[in-house]
């Protein structure tokens, strides 16, 4: 088992739920958040002054799978994610101890579903 973490562009989750939807995952986790990477967040003029942003606003995606899901769900993640251009975020594959399905009390792989 595994839990892929992706931090994303926010305008471009609509295509990366389409490109998960047509691999057949289905169970995603996402939320808003702020980061930066190598862009160092972004710089604007306010009343002739150059205020300096540190951080941007991000869509973190959190999707546990089954072994068999791994590479279509990273595939599916950069599909849909890639524009070309630096910021296009990141995806983390990390181990996934354990899963329980709290309604039934399933563990391990077929609590994933």
């Amino acid at each position: 088992m595994k839990l892929i973490v992706a931090i994303i562009q926010p305008d471009r989750l609509p295509e990366v739920l389409d490109e998960l939807e047509k691999r057949q995952i289905h169970l995603v986790t996402a939320s808003n958040v702020l980061g930066r990477g190598r862009q160092h967040g972004v710089s604007e003029v306010y009343r002739s002054h150059q205020e300096v942003g540190n951080l941007l606003k991000k869509v973190r995606l959190e999707v546990a799978v089954n072994e068999d899901f791994v590479k279509p769900t990273v595939e599916a993640i950069v599909s849909g994610a890639n524009t070309g251009q630096i910021g296009d975020g990141k995806i983390f594959v990390l181990e996934l101890a354990e899963c329980v399905r709290i309604r039934t009390g399933e563990t391990g792989c077929v609590a994933i579903g």
